[in-house]
């Protein structure tokens, strides 16, 4: 059965008629000789590919989609095989139990992750020598899943991008770099960095993405969290070592930069990709302009994304989206919304590194209600949907 609220990448006509023409007939030629020796050729080429990604993501492989699809390939391939016998236990990865039922979560974990951003979080405290044993342990665990290599054989034989020395999103069994847990390897001509490679490809191939509940991941694509993130690294890298590749460096900050101004909407607004949705998106681009040396009183940018900021504050405080914001491009923040931890939390974050504090903290001080007012006793913080 297939939900409506699930549909949210419909096949497009051209699909319909190349799979039909496929079926009808490709098909039928491909299942006889001579036809059938190009089908076995072409299914051993796949196959190779399926295992060279099997064993360098250790069987969790890069998200639960081809997961499932590479562990039937096998399975087809030699029920027997070992193969296949490694894909079971990686399967839990995947699985976790809601409040409703059982689901399957879009990555194996998101580790390297909440942990960067943990550490962060402390030492903002100013807490670093009371949580001394925390961050000592919380470093040797960054470092420990560090990518140490790259995949083996001809990458570009393999599709594969260069992922020694990046940190992946999850673990280091996983393997995929990712570009704002690393920084420099993914930088397009654009200047934007995409997530795990280069765009590779042209755009019109989404054409026959055949996945219903995705849209534009057939290739990949610069995003501005994955810009912002990479921006801010190099910068404190060059702070640690300014003579490193500092042309270089330079020259990328400067055109990751030119990207983040080009990909804002008119409004002021940046379309978070990785997040719901306008407030992420707002928080990385200003992040990732005043990290590459730009200011509110020097950059048109980062003023209208403030000013795109506060127009949205709801008039009780804080800030307020939904995942419609995610579905639906076009849609921007609604004053009638009400206000969400995280999203308060995001725009806060962007306008005290503009310096809304020292222009008018009165915006600031509401939101900061409504994040003390949520607390609960043990110190946390609601989930919220």
């Amino acid at each position: 059965m297939k939900l409506e609220e699930d549909l949210y990448y419909p096949h497009p006509l051209v699909q319909d008629v190349l799979w039909a023409s496929l079926h009808k007939v490709v098909e039928p030629i491909l299942v006889h000789w001579p036809g059938s020796k190009l089908r076995e050729k072409a299914l051993c080429t796949v196959m190779q590919h399926v295992h060279y990604e099997d064993e360098n993501a250790r069987y969790i492989c890069i998200g639960p989609v081809n997961k499932v699809l590479n562990m039937l390939c096998c399975w087809i391939e030699d029920p027997n095989s070992e193969a296949f016998k490694l894909h079971i236990p990686r399967i839990f990865y995947y699985l976790w139990i809601a409040e409703d039922s059982m689901k399957m979560q879009g990555y194996n974990g998101s580790q390297l992750w909440d942990t960067s951003f943990a550490v962060q979080a402390i030492i903002s405290t100013n807490l670093g020598k009371e949580c001394g044993p925390t961050l000592r342990k919380a470093h040797e665990f960054i470092k420990k899943f560090s990518v140490l290599d790259d995949c083996p054989g001809d990458l570009n034989f393999w599709h594969r991008h260069i992922s020694k020395g990046a940190w992946p999103f999850s673990t280091a069994d996983h393997g995929w770099p990712i570009s704002d847990c690393a920084a420099e390897g993914l930088k397009n001509a654009d200047g934007g960095f995409t997530t795990y490679e280069l765009t590779r490809s042209c755009r019109w191939l989404e054409l026959i993405n055949p996945a219903e509940t995705f849209g534009d991941i057939v290739i990949d694509y610069p995003y501005v969290e994955c810009t912002s993130a990479a921006i801010q690294a190099l910068t404190s890298f060059k702070k640690l070592y300014p003579e490193h590749r500092r042309h270089e460096i330079e020259n990328c900050i400067s055109k990751a930069a030119k990207f983040i101004k080009d990909t804002q909407a008119p409004d002021g607004s940046w379309y978070g990709s990785w997040g719901v949705c306008f407030t992420y998106g707002g928080w990385f681009g200003i992040k990732g302009l005043i990290a590459s040396g730009k200011t509110y009183s020097n950059c048109p940018c980062i003023r209208k994304a403030c000013d795109y900021l506060l127009s949205k504050e709801l008039a009780s405080g804080g800030w307020g989206e939904s995942s419609v914001m995610s579905e639906q491009e076009h849609t921007r923040i609604s004053p009638g919304d009400k206000p969400h931890i995280v999203n308060t939390a995001w725009a806060m974050l962007a306008l005290i590194d503009a310096g809304q504090a020292e222009r008018d903290p009165n915006p600031l001080h509401r939101a900061a209600m409504i994040l003390l007012n949520s607390q609960m006793k043990i110190g946390d913080f609601p989930q919220e949907v």
